[in-house]
């Protein structure tokens, strides 16, 4: 009876134990000498070179985070394991235990606040117009008559027909299948814009035959802060996160940073993408916070 009684208690001990772990991301990353980072594969921030590498602004940002944090913890040793996520298994592989970190293209927002918790902004995306550098399109008021490409399953034309300065515009829309069809609509005359995130935007033109005949231009029509994303209820966790992350913001490092993986060619292609640290990333920096998306929108 005592020996069932025993097995019984350490049974719930280790329970317990995981049970703590689960909200207590520094105890398991130190007890198993691992952690799980989530990554993209084709993100602007975080994508596959292939076999297994990873690379990109956030992903070396995350790998930062977590040499600082083995450091924390006085471990000789960290082993990353990198995790591909996509859009739609994201927030449950963070929330289920299977990724730890996730250090994508996540957009913080009041939605998934009630599911994850997120480190400081660390990447501000704006919703733009990309047209030919010759077409005389400078503002949404130019895009009246004209044809507009976006990416089917996106919101950017939805964001642009809400946006105060499109009242009285009338444009037809068409879409591509994915942001290079999208794109190639703009490059063949079958569309006189491209409305996209900046970072999509800027991507495809770097990688265009003629960079110079494209620009970027007109009105931000929504701002999205981008973060790393972790499990709600680990205060400790959250705080060595964004510790690093305001220590890499205070030495010039994440500076540095961006600008070798958006002023810099980078791989595959070694192409630039040739996108400058916008004002609003700058903000975000400069008075580091977690605030949604919906507090960027207020007036």
């Amino acid at each position: 009876m005592k020996k069932h009684l025993l097995a019984i208690a350490v049974t719930a001990l280790a329970a317990g134990s995981v049970f703590a772990q689960a909200n207590d991301t520094l105890a398991k990353i130190k007890a198993s000498g691992s952690v799980t980072l989530g990554v993209r594969e084709s993100s602007g921030l975080s994508y596959t070179l292939g076999n297994g590498k990873y690379v990109g602004f956030h992903t070396e940002m995350a790998e930062v985070i977590l040499a600082d944090i083995q450091k924390q913890l006085g471990l000789p040793k960290l082993d990353i394991k990198y995790q591909p996520v996509t859009s739609q298994n994201r927030v449950p592989l963070v929330t289920n235990g299977t990724v730890d970190l996730e250090c994508g293209s996540t957009t913080n927002n009041a939605a998934r606040q009630k599911d994850v918790a997120f480190a400081v902004t660390t990447y501000v995306e704006e919703v733009r117009i990309a047209t030919k550098a010759n077409s005389g399109i400078n503002s949404i008021k130019d895009l009246n008559g004209k044809t507009v490409a976006t990416t089917t399953g996106t919101t950017s034309v939805q964001t642009l027909r809400k946006h105060e300065r499109a009242g009285g515009i009338d444009f037809k829309e068409v879409f591509g299948k994915d942001h290079a069809d999208s794109f190639l609509m703009l490059e063949t005359g079958r569309a006189d814009a491209f409305v996209m995130d900046g970072s999509i935007l800027a991507a495809n033109i770097s990688k265009s035959k003629n960079p110079a005949d494209y620009k970027i231009v007109g009105e931000v029509l929504s701002v999205e802060p981008i973060a790393c994303m972790l499990r709600k209820d680990d205060p400790a966790f959250k705080k060595a996160v964004d510790d690093s992350i305001k220590r890499q913001i205070k030495d010039g490092s994440l500076a540095k940073l961006y600008d070798k993986w958006f002023m810099q060619p980078v791989p595959p292609a070694n192409v630039k993408i040739g996108l400058p640290l916008s004002e609003a990333t700058k903000a975000a920096w400069a008075n580091p916070n977690d605030k949604p998306m919906e507090d960027y929108a207020k007036k």
